[in-house]
This record gives structure tokens, C-alpha cells and sequence, in this order.
């Protein structure tokens, strides 16, 4: 994992700017020994942001730049010149990446489309002048504000993938597969579990020169949604997609029961996830003849269903129909 490109989870330490201090300033100049005050304001400290976009697709960026300061706002100074604000620092994110307190773990904030911007963090406000302080009484204040301190503190920014389509199946289900014939992804395939480490994602083409995202989640295991597996750390990667493409392989034991166990893993970690459209797609198709296809029909959950083969290609357009349908309801 500490090698893959595919960083979803960083911590970051983020401190906004201080406020410049405001000036204690006495306007002096030739034949005006006794001038008043005339201090400027201290500039604002910079503010921390933090932006979507799209051409974003992971956290990369942010895994050894963990320290993220603004700039502190100047001083003022004499004939009420104001100090200037401190250079703004803009953090910019993949959509669907949600910020976190680290101590708290409350959400802060949640960037889900190009170009949202959110202030992460305040710079501190300027100190006043002394300008600001003279009055009948006290008509040259030797005193002025001192600027606002910035606010500090670790973030946590966790990426949750934006999909049209996520791919939810247990390990060597075909998932990868389907995902390098349908798009230009090159994930990784090899026949054996957990050959996917982390989500990868490719632009399906349709017809009218129209297109779909589609997200290849890690397998999901009995009792991922209690951590085991790769668990925890990608099932939250499925709560951003507008649909699940449930893949069963042909050759198993019981397809039922194995839809059945994918979706309790879900309920488990997020009821909500239920609510999503479904579509359950048999994989590796080409294994077994007509016959058995449409005995198996019979015993299939009650879901939108499909037979297909990755390796010959039966089925795939029809299944990118049955997608863009969905989709576009």
C-alpha cells in the first residue's frame, strides 16, 4: 500500500496567518512638532482554503506536505497606512473529499463540486491604529491593538470516490475485469483474492459520445463492515456512487446467497447504502451454456440481472445499457 499512487487519507497540519499589529504612530514633519496620531491598521492574516477539483482524482499531492501555513498579516505604520493582508493558502482537493478535526472527528467540511471553495481556517484580524483611539479626552493615545492570533490544528482529509457506478463484489469476482474492457483502466488482474488494493476508476464510454464513471472497490469480504478484509477502508468509497453493480461469478456455489451476504455487509455499515439502485451482473458467463443459464434464472434474487463475460465480451453492451438506463432513469 505505501507504494500505490492512490492516497485517500491524510492528515495535515493547517495554520492560518496572524493579524498584523495596528501602529502607534505621531504624525511629525517639518513645522508640525505636535501632529495626533496617525497609526495605520495591521493587515488581516491569510485565510486557509480548501478547494474542489476535478482533475483531482486522489490525495497524492498532500502525502509529504503535511505542514500548511498562510502568511501573517504586516503592521501598520504612520499616515494611517494599513499593513498588508497576509498571501491566503488554497488546499485543493479531489470532489468528494470530506475534512475532519483530528481530535474532534467532527466534518467540517464536504467538496463535492468543481471550484467549492470552503475556509478552512480564519486568519487573525488586524490590530486598530492609534488613530482609532483618540477622543476629546485623550487626543494622542501612545497605544494601539496587537493583531489576532491565527488558528492551528491537524485536519484529517478522507476521499470518498464520486461514481456513477461502483463495482461491489467479493475478491476475484471479475471486477477489475469488467473494468479494463469497458474503459482505458489498467488495473491490476492476476487469479487470486485481494489482487485489488486500492479503487480504481475509468471513463466507460457510451454511444452519442457520451460517458459514465465507474469505480472498482476492493473486495468486500464476510464481516468487512466489522473491519475484516480491507474492510472499513474502502466501503466508504461506495457511499458516493449513484448505483452498485453487484458481480457474482457464474461458478458459484450459490449466487443467492452471495448477493445476499454483499448486501448485508453493506446494511451493516450504512443502512442508507440500501436506498441506492442495483443491478446484479453474473460474471464469467462464458463457463456455463444456455441451458444452465436459464435454470439459474429461476433461483436469482429479484434485481435487475444480467449474464456476462468479461474475457468474450457477451453481454457488455447490453450491460452498459442497463447502466446508462439506471442512471438516467
Amino acid at each position: 500500500m505505501a507504494s500505490s499512487n492512490f492516497v485517500d487519507y491524510v492528515k495535515v497540519f493547517c495554520r492560518s496567518g496572524n493579524g498584523g499589529a495596528g501602529s502607534m504612530h505621531l504624525h511629525r514633519e517639518k513645522f508640525v512638532p505636535k501632529g495626533g496620531p496617525d497609526g495605520g491598521d495591521g493587515g488581516r492574516g491569510g485565510h486557509v482554503y480548501l478547494k474542489g477539483n476535478k482533475q483531482l482524482w486522489t490525495l497524492i499531492h498532500l502525502k509529504y506536505k503535511r505542514h500548511i501555513f498562510a502568511e501573517d498579516g504586516e503592521s501598520g505604520s504612520g499616515s494611517r497606512s494599513s499593513g498588508a493582508e497576509g498571501k491566503d493558502i488554497t488546499i485543493e482537493v479531489p470532489l468528494g473529499t470530506i475534512a475532519l478535526d483530528a481530535e474532534t472527528r467532527e466534518v467540517i467540511c464536504e467538496i463535492t463540486e468543481d471550484g467549492q471553495e470552503v475556509v478552512l481556517m480564519k486568519g487573525g484580524r488586524g490590530g486598530l491604529g492609534n488613530w482609532h483611539f483618540r477622543s476629546a479626552t485623550n487626543q494622542t493615545p501612545r497605544f494601539s491593538q496587537p493583531g489576532e492570533s491565527g488558528i492551528e490544528g491537524a485536519i484529517i482529509l478522507e476521499l470518498k470516490i464520486l461514481a456513477d457506478v461502483g463495482l461491489v463484489g467479493f475478491p476475484n469476482a471479475g471486477k477489475s475485469t469488467l473494468l479494463s474492457v469497458v474503459s482505458a483502466a489498467k488495473p491490476k488482474i492476476a487469479d487470486y483474492a485481494f489482487t485489488t488494493l486500492v479503487p480504481n476508476i475509468g471513463i466507460v464510454p457510451y454511444r452519442n459520445h457520451q460517458s459514465f464513471v465507474m469505480a472498482d472497490i476492493p473486495g468486500i469480504i464476510e464481516g468487512a463492515s466489522e473491519g475484516k478484509g480491507l474492510g472499513l477502508r474502502f466501503l466508504r468509497h461506495i457511499e458516493r456512487n449513484s448505483m452498485l453493480l453487484f458481480l457474482v461469478p457464474a461458478d458459484s456455489a450459490n449466487i443467492k446467497a452471495e448477493y445476499k451476504t454483499l448486501v448485508n455487509e453493506l446494511k451493516q455499515f450504512n443502512p442508507e447504502l440500501l436506498d441506492k439502485k442495483r443491478v446484479l451482473a453474473i460474471t464469467k458467463s462464458d463457463l456455463i451454456d444456455d441451458e444452465l443459464k436459464k435454470e439459474m434464472k429461476r433461483e436469482l434474487p429479484k434485481v435487475s440481472s444480467i449474464f456476462i463475460s468479461s474475457v468474450t465480451g457477451f453481454g457488455i453492451e447490453k450491460l452498459k445499457d442497463m447502466l446508462w438506463n439506471e442512471l438516467n432513469g
